[in-house]
This record gives structure tokens, C-alpha cells and sequence, in this order.
């Protein structure tokens, strides 16, 4: 992880209160005709079925049923928005690399995601969340390769941190750092959160109102 910047404590401090304000479900979009028009800032959340994608929105929102986590991997079909005081959205977006997925449907959530991440001009920087256990797949590598393809700026989060030993954390950061290099349009810090613990996410909220101070939004 990098050292830390100045201001570090301000921006955690202006995320603190950013997450802990209205938080509300606010749009989903099935196909790229239903996506809401642009407004407010941005921040998609992208990975694997059942990495945690709406386990860490809930935690950086300090909300347990904000975001709803489907019990059957795969099945989440949609891009579901949500709403802070209309000051930032919220996107999370449809899990991949469920094997019992069909084809079909498959290529038709890797459409609407395409041209989503392609056509929002307000859209700050996505989040691919890796299973921390387990590290980069080849799922999470085609992934990285069809952000860098469209220019969209992204950061990974290795997500269940509670769930790896103290001393193999250093190791799995070094390695998700060292196969990001390859990667154009990927973001160097790798960030490491626990939606169980709630470690790892005030990095996260700081890092959100960094992104919106340096594009000039309050």
C-alpha cells in the first residue's frame, strides 16, 4: 500500500461523514436504455459472484440492508444505483465468473456493463473487488483487461481481510501490486478491507473524497 499523502486525515475524516449521510436505493437498470441520466458522481463496484460487492457497500455506508446480496450466485442481472444526498452514486454492478451461468445471459450482462463503463462521463473510478483469500483470478485478469480497454480508471480492493492471516497480508498485497503493473488503467495502491470487521474501509471512503476534491466536486 502507499505511504500516506497530505491531507490523508482530512479526506478520511470528510469520507466519514460523506458514507455516513442519506444513503438510499436509487435506480436499476436491466439494459443500457434503462441506465439514469448522468448527475452526480460516480463509483461502480465490479467482481467475482459472492466476493462482497454489496457486503462492502453496506459497510462503507454503515447500512446492513442498503445494498441486498443475492443468495444464488449469478443471479443479480441488473446495475443497481444508490443514491448519497445526491452528492455521489453508488453502482454495483453485476457479479461474473459463475460458471453456472448461462452463455446467453452471460454475454447479455457483459453488454450492459460494457457500455456502461464506456458511456458515463461521471463515473470517478471502479472498484474490482478480489476474493483477498484467494487473489487475482483469470476471471479478475479479463476483467482488468476490459477496463484497460476502455480507459476506465480502477482500483482493486481484495476484499475478506479478516479471513487471511496477519502474515500472509503483506505477501497477497505485494502480489495483486506486482500483476497490476501490467495493467494501464489500473490504480498502483491495492486496497485491503474487511465488510466484516470494517477494516480497510475508512481507506476506502478517504480515497472516494480524494477522487471527488481532484475532479472539483464538494
Amino acid at each position: 500500500m502507499s505511504a500516506a499523502e497530505p491531507g490523508d486525515a482530512e479526506f478520511a475524516e470528510a469520507g466519514r461523514k460523506l458514507f455516513a449521510g442519506d444513503a438510499a436505493f436509487f435506480h436499476a437498470a436491466a439494459k443500457v436504455s434503462d441506465l439514469p441520466p448522468a448527475g452526480a458522481p460516480e463509483i461502480a463496484f465490479a467482481g467475482r459472484s459472492n466476493v462482497g460487492k454489496s457486503s462492502l457497500i453496506n459497510a462503507l455506508t454503515g447500512r446492513n440492508g442498503l445494498a441486498r446480496a443475492s443468495n444464488t450466485p449469478g443471479r443479480t442481472r441488473e446495475l443497481i444505483f444508490f443514491d448519497l444526498a445526491g452528492r455521489l452514486r453508488l453502482v454495483d454492478m453485476p457479479g461474473y465468473g459463475y460458471a453456472a451461468v448461462s452463455k446467453q445471459i452471460s454475454s447479455g450482462w457483459e453488454t450492459l456493463v460494457r457500455d456502461y463503463l464506456r458511456g458515463r462521463p461521471k463515473l470517478l473510478r471502479a472498484f474490482v473487488l478480489v476474493d483477498g483469500r484467494h487473489g487475482i483470478k483469470a476471471s479478475d485478469e479479463a476483467t482488468f483487461a476490459a477496463l484497460d480497454a476502455a480507459a476506465v480508471s480502477y482500483a482493486v480492493v481484495l476484499t475478506k481481510r479478516d479471513a487471511v492471516k496477519l502474515s500472509e497480508q503483506p505477501g497477497r498485497l505485494a502480489a495483486t501490486a506486482a500483476a497490476l503493473r501490467r495493467h494501464p488503467a489500473a490504480f498502483p495502491e491495492v486496497f485491503f478491507a474487511s465488510a466484516e470487521t470494517g477494516e480497510g474501509v475508512p481507506a476506502l471512503r478517504a480515497h472516494v473524497t480524494r477522487l471527488l476534491s481532484e475532479r472539483g466536486e464538494k
